[in-house]
């Protein structure tokens, strides 16, 4: 199977059969989170209505927690707030490859510390269907 006619052929056939795939198990993946996120609600109302932060049962262990998330509604002025602090570790320490690659547009070289990878990749496209026009 070395003509590429067949390759790009048998590619496309296994994307269209892992996308069916990938279909229905996220269907019923979405169908089983939601019976799960059910189960939880009514355990956490248990919780609440006993006054409780945890129960034991024989088949596992329920423990109530307080989940807590913080996000930014003014990144100009948390990046003040961060400035003025000297607080950069409040930051997940990633790249934004977007903005990284359009900075770096027209520069030579990469700043110390920051290292890059490239390697060639293949992008295999459907054949367009043709039309016939009557």
């Amino acid at each position: 199977m070395n003509n590429a006619e067949e390759l790009v052929a048998d590619f496309i056939e296994m994307r269209r059969a892992r996308e069916t795939l990938k279909a229905e198990y996220e269907m019923e993946d979405a169908e089983m989170k939601d019976a799960m996120e059910q189960i939880k609600a009514a355990l956490l109302a248990i919780c609440t209505e006993t006054n409780t932060n945890g129960l034991k049962t024989s088949s596992g262990t329920v423990t109530r927690q307080v989940k807590e998330r913080f996000f930014c509604t003014d990144w100009d002025a948390f990046k003040n707030f961060i400035e003025t602090e000297a607080s950069i570790d409040l930051l997940d320490r990633r790249i934004s490859q977007k903005n990284f690659k359009e900075f770096m547009e027209g520069r030579e070289g990469l700043p110390v510390g920051i290292n890059a990878m490239r390697e060639y990749d293949i992008v295999i496209r459907k054949a367009p269907v043709s039309s016939t026009l009557v």
